[in-house]
């Protein structure tokens, strides 16, 4: 069984909360050895003090032996909470203040003192009573010798700043758990397109592509949403287009080939008339079913992004070469409306086969008699190609429908088209992000213009021909 690795979340959550407790571990050693340091020179200076105090009293007393010195020291000055004062005299602690059991009695002070007293020195000596910083200062007077000792109990010294990490450590405590549920609370919030995005993939099934990711904000994640959210919208139309060409093509398909099947059926192939007959009418059906099918194949082609293939092209020399192409369609009384003298970039070829099928559709729905005119326009950015008939028009019920797949209004007589022709003009306009539309002209008729938006190229920058 695979095994499953923590989530995003959770592991920025962690990360977070691990940054956090670094940054309080680090800033809580650095404020401690500061702190430390900053008492261990505060317990420096008031034995320095305390040595001073003993020099102003020794210049003020004149030839007072080190023994009174240093006893009369004790009496005048009353140590900090921390501190011990010791009279040493007679190779001994001769006094003491405030009174210690500890002393009175004992070895291991005097043992600490002696050595220090040539050079007035400074030690730190580990005890039942915790770590204590002795500092001495020799008193001499000819061979008598005496000292003033300051002993300092570090762990009393240090007993606020102790109190002060411990109350860090608290705060911090709290603090690391505020920060890790806020980490948590906020990337829930900035993941949530996260999790929708896979929710909606897992709920997104082959037959059902419409559903779309919620849109707010306007962040990386937004981003991303729209992203696959514009992902999702191809998807859907490629899936659509290929559904739509798969039941086109089934149900348009389905009678040319019960035709097929059902002439092979009676076929009498000893009938050289039938054989004739029956092969000519095959042909004839097999044409239409290849029109048929690459009229399908077009209109499936036309959300694929190189369905087009824009470059520039001369305006007015396209709209001329469309009327002198239309006019082999059909006998009409062709004519040019307009002509915009201007060069674009689009798909030349597209174009041309989308006012190529309006022009066989006018010519369908028209008589000889009837007038079919070609023109163009353009505004500086949209391009407007139109086919102007003078036939019976298009009703307006139905000015919707016919660009629709197989969607048809009145047929003439003779029409054997399948309903796809005005679909593809559609399926063109669209893919160069414009539309086709019918109109009402002046004059009886209609007008179908297809327009796109075109990028107008100067004359200095058109390509040598």
């Amino acid at each position: 069984m695979a095994r499953t690795s923590p989530s995003v979340r959770v592991r920025i959550t962690a990360t977070v909360a691990l940054l956090v407790l670094a940054g309080l571990i680090v800033a809580g050693a650095v404020v401690y050895t500061i702190e430390s340091r900053r008492l261990d020179q505060q317990v420096d200076a008031r034995a320095a003090q305390e040595f001073a105090e003993l020099e102003t009293l020794q210049d003020a007393g004149g030839a007072a032996s080190p023994k009174a010195l240093v006893r009369g020291f004790l009496k005048t000055n009353l140590p900090d909470d921390d501190e011990l004062l010791i009279a040493w005299y007679d190779d001994h602690v001769g006094a003491q203040s405030p009174a210690w059991n500890a002393v009175s009695g004992s070895t291991w002070i005097a043992d600490t003192i002696r050595p220090l007293l040539d050079d007035n020195g400074t030690t730190r000596v580990d005890s039942e009573f915790g770590e204590l910083q002795v500092d001495v200062q020799t008193v001499r007077d000819g061979d008598r010798t005496g000292a003033l000792v300051v002993v300092t109990f570090l762990e009393r010294a240090r007993a606020g700043l102790l109190e002060t990490m411990r109350t860090y450590v608290i705060v911090a405590a709290l603090t690391l758990l505020l920060v890790t549920a806020a980490a948590a609370w906020v990337s829930g919030r900035l993941l949530s397109p996260l999790r929708t995005l896979r929710e909606t993939a897992d709920d997104i099934s082959a037959t059902d592509l419409s559903r779309r990711l919620p849109v707010t904000g306007n962040d990386d994640l937004t981003a991303l949403t729209r992203t696959f959210n514009r992902m999702l919208d191809r998807l859907e139309a490629a899936f659509v287009g290929q559904r739509q060409f798969l039941d086109d093509a089934g149900h348009e398909l389905r009678t040319p080939l019960t035709v097929l099947s059902g002439h092979l059926e009676l076929l009498d192939t000893t009938s050289e008339r039938d054989v004739a007959d029956t092969r000519a009418l095959l042909l004839d059906e097999t044409d239409r079913m290849a029109r048929l099918v690459n009229d399908l194949i077009l209109l499936a082609k036309s959300d694929r992004p190189d369905f087009l293939r824009p470059g520039p092209f001369d305006v007015a020399a396209l709209t001329s070469d469309l009327a002198a192409k239309a006019r082999g369609l059909g006998e009409r009384a062709w004519a040019v409306d307009a002509v915009a003298d201007v060069k674009v970039v689009a798909d030349e070829q597209r174009l041309t086969q989308a006012v190529l099928q309006l022009a066989d559709n006018a010519v369908k729905h028209t008589s000889p008699d009837d007038t079919v005119a070609i023109g163009s326009s353009y505004d500086g950015h949209l391009l407007r190609l139109w086919v102007r008939d003078t036939g019976p028009g298009v009703p307006v019920e139905d000015r919707e429908r016919i660009f629709e797949r197989f969607g048809r209004s009145d047929v003439p007589p003779g029409d054997e088209g399948f309903g796809l022709g005005l679909s593809i003009v559609g399926a063109i306009a669209r893919a160069h992000g414009g539309d086709v539309t019918v109109e009402d002209p002046e004059q009886p008729g209609a007008r179908f213009v297809v327009t796109v938006p075109a990028e107008h190229l100067e004359e200095d920058s058109w390509p040598a021909s």
